[in-house]
């Protein structure tokens, strides 16, 4: 279960800043925002699970 989650934290991450780059290239705020937003997700979503990783030891 946790290596599900940790694959789905860096899917969301990679999703993320694809998403930014393409929003960065093509001029649209609005999908680089989403990307960083997806990235930020991923991010904490990484941490929680570092965290249990840390407790579970």
């Amino acid at each position: 279960m946790a290596g599900e989650q940790k694959s789905k934290a860096k899917r969301e991450q990679v999703k993320g800043k694809a998403k930014e780059a393409v929003g960065r290239a093509v001029g649209d705020e609005r999908l680089e925002a989403e990307g960083r937003t997806e990235q930020a997700k991923g991010d904490a979503r990484q941490a929680k699970e570092k965290t249990k990783d840390v407790f579970k030891h």
